[in-house]
């Protein structure tokens, strides 16, 4: 179980936000993981919450879907 999210986490995530073309400004990412997510902000950016269960590996597969369905 992942206890904080670290920058090889969050490497994973920009990599594939940035094939997805997605800016690094317009994403948050929280220390804290929890029940993997991804909503909006009030501010317009995209809270991606890594999951604490499921490796990144395997979770950061499902990342575009989560994204594309806001």
């Amino acid at each position: 179980m992942l206890e904080v999210v670290t920058m090889k986490e969050i490497e994973k995530i920009f990599e594939m936000t940035d094939a997805m073309g997605i800016s690094r400004e317009a994403i948050v990412i929280p220390l804290s993981p929890g029940k993997g997510r991804v909503r909006r902000l009030p501010s317009g950016k995209l809270e991606i919450t890594v999951d604490a269960e499921v490796p990144i590996d395997e979770w950061v597969k499902s990342l575009p879907d989560l994204i594309r369905s806001m």
